[in-house]
């Protein structure tokens, strides 16, 4: 288990910068699988399943953190793979809530 997933997301209303690109970099050595965008503005992450029902369980998965976390990922889903991207648009960029979210996900990513 990593610190991050320890933690929980903060409200994010903006009026507060990005994560610089050394703090994102450093974050995202943190949460395999994960990798940033070059501008440092997302991570994104792409699994596959054998099947459509276990893509979908992975999605109803990943709905029920971020809900929980109230930090919310674009999703793109087809019958055997998921991407899911996390930014902060409220600060145009990288919060530390887009890594805690990647790092609760990675606990049933794998399995």
């Amino acid at each position: 288990m990593t610190e991050l997933e320890d933690k929980q997301c903060l409200p994010c209303e903006g009026g507060v910068d990005p994560l610089s690109v050394e703090t994102s970099d450093k974050l995202v050595s943190q949460v395999p699988g994960w990798k940033t965008n070059d501008e440092r503005t997302a991570i994104r992450r792409e699994l596959e399943f054998k099947d459509f029902y276990r893509t979908m369980s992975f999605v109803n998965a990943v709905a029920h953190v971020a809900n929980c976390e109230n930090h919310h990922p674009d999703l793109e889903v087809g019958y055997n793979y998921c991407r899911i991207t996390f930014t902060t648009h409220a600060i145009g960029g990288l919060s530390e809530n887009d890594f805690i979210c990647a790092a609760k996900i990675n606990r049933f990513a794998d399995t």
